[in-house]
């Protein structure tokens, strides 16, 4: 993944922010919205884009569209560097292949003690009844 050439593919947004923020927030349109067309990517292989569609299918659109938005700083400019790194660090961790398990035998000492202390509970359990007359 070359994150230099998937930036270009980016489109961004300015919207106005909301909530209170006083006069500043009706005239300035401090936040960003981001959105990545996944399947329109080129600089992305198709086993990327599977892997990636699989991991983030939560915050994909229908359309396979990723939408993140930054309006944490009064500064447009901050939201949208914000907002990339976001991004990056997103298709980054969508990308880790997860190791496959290998299955592990259980040791004989761990059954061994395991039927040890089965057999000590019996006996400790035979104990406490009656005795035969």
């Amino acid at each position: 993944m070359d994150s230099e050439k998937i930036i270009t593919e980016l489109t961004f947004k300015a919207v106005r922010s909301s909530g209170a923020g006083g006069q500043n927030v009706n005239k300035v349109s401090s936040k960003v919205v981001l959105s990545f067309d996944l399947f329109a990517s080129k600089c992305l292989s198709d086993d990327e884009k599977t892997l990636i569609s699989e991991k983030l299918k939560t915050k994909l659109t229908s359309e396979s569209i990723l939408i993140l938005a930054c309006d944490e700083d009064r500064s447009q400019l901050k939201n949208k560097e914000i907002v990339i790194k976001r991004f990056i660090k997103l298709l980054q961790n969508a990308l880790i292949v997860p190791k496959k398990r290998k299955p592990t035998k259980i040791p004989r000492s761990v059954i061994e003690k395991r039927i040890k202390e089965k057999r000590t509970t019996s006996e400790i359990k035979q104990n406490r009844k009656r005795p035969d007359v």
